[in-house]
């Protein structure tokens, strides 16, 4: 098993711009990352398998709701903090990122937001210390990019509510405890819904063959009659704004992550073009090399930027959809060039589990589409800037 000898590039010196607990929240997380993710995500992303041993792990270095107050188990940290923790632990893989960001941003968020006091209480600090697991369910078989369109309903029975429908693509859902559910009311108004495992007519079917995040659990979320109890409705908030507040948080997590996965093709790429002797010399002497890697860290350093910049606004309550839009965007884009690129250098080794970027880039295909794809970001951009929407 190869060492994990990562360094983190830091062109433009912005750890000058993070405070002493920025640094140990990332400390912490990196050398969590170092210890308990890089040993085994190989052998776990090759047999397409979640390592649900980390759990623990993620809890105690804060990956679940790092921004969520103490009093509800949370860290109590600021969005920088929240972003620090998702590049460290993309850096290691995309689907255990993709594990923390649901279970923070798509499920602790939604419930600490629009629940009530009694649901904080009985849920938030069981989902902190990983003893509870959730996911999110709003994309369907039917509606993706158009989540407006969703088909699963309730119906007010008296006593409950009695939900129907399915949702795809659901990361956690096949060891999830709860599953915040978006649906329609008899009016088509969206609600969130916390449905919890063992509810009669409820499963989390396990979706198998995939290319990409194969060391995430990934599945459906089934509802044949199921009795939700009335006390399980969040209302602090409906319509589609409710799922998409969500998301905005979900994207800006990953806006960071992505960086954490360019860092890592990077620097392997780097120590891999010294080490590679061709013609003589290391190939890292050679001037098209040399490009790759110049542009690599170039647009890095973009990205680290664009994303402490929105993790300013963020702490500030400033932070736009269409700002999170464009960092969620460009980030993930630039991650998945990067790693292309870091795969030519390597050459044949490129594309060996001996190295982490084949799974890298095959992980950020699925991140350039989840949340939002590429061509719907682009488009909510040029919604902003020219006040006409283009996909309704």
């Amino acid at each position: 098993m190869k060492p994990d000898l990562f360094e983190a590039p830091d062109y433009y010196n912005l750890d000058e711009l993070l405070s002493e607990e920025h640094k140990l929240v990332r400390d912490a997380a990196r050398q969590w990352v170092k210890r308990d993710i890089s040993p085994i995500i190989e052998e776990y992303a090759q047999k397409a398998e979640f390592p649900n041993q980390i759990i623990k792990g993620l809890a105690e270095i804060g990956a679940f709701g790092p921004y969520i107050p103490t009093e509800y188990g949370g860290a109590g940290l600021d969005q920088i903090s929240y972003g620090i923790i998702m590049q460290e632990i993309e850096r290691g893989d995309s689907g255990v990122r993709s594990t923390a960001s649901v279970q923070s941003s798509l499920v602790m968020y939604p419930i600490f937001q629009y629940g009530t006091e009694a649901q904080r209480k009985k849920y938030l600090p069981k989902l902190a210390s990983g003893q509870l697991m959730g996911c999110f369910g709003l994309t369907e078989p039917n509606h993706g990019s158009n989540p407006n369109g969703m088909e699963t309903k309730f119906k007010d029975m008296g006593d409950h509510y009695l939900l129907n429908g399915a949702k795809l693509w659901i990361s956690n859902s096949p060891f999830a405890d709860i599953a915040v559910v978006w649906a329609k009311n008899e009016e088509g108004r969206i609600h969130g819904l916390i449905v919890e495992r063992g509810m009669e007519g409820f499963s989390t079917p396990e979706t198998h063959n995939k290319w990409s995040l194969r060391a995430s659990a990934t599945g459906e979320l089934i509802f044949n009659n199921v009795c939700v109890p009335k006390e399980n409705l969040l209302p602090g908030k409906n319509g589609l704004g409710a799922p998409l507040g969500c998301l905005d948080s979900a994207r800006y997590g990953i806006s960071w992550g992505a960086i954490g996965a360019a860092m890592d093709c990077y620097n392997t790429a780097l120590r891999y073009a010294k080490e590679r002797v061709q013609f003589g010399k290391p190939i890292a002497a050679f001037q098209l090399q040399q490009k790759k890697l110049a542009e690599m860290i170039t647009e890095i350093t973009k990205a680290q930027l664009l994303a402490f910049r929105l993790g300013q606004l963020k702490n500030e309550g400033k932070a736009t959809s269409a700002q999170i839009s464009m960092a969620k965007r460009n980030n993930v884009d630039m991650a998945l060039k990067i790693a292309r690129e870091a795969r030519q250098i390597l050459g044949g080794m490129g594309i060996t589990g001996e190295y982490s970027i084949m799974r890298h880039m095959m992980n950020l295909e699925s991140v350039i589409t989840y949340e939002g794809t590429h061509d719907i970001h682009l488009l909510i951009t040029g919604a902003d800037i020219t006040g006409i929407a283009a996909f309704q």
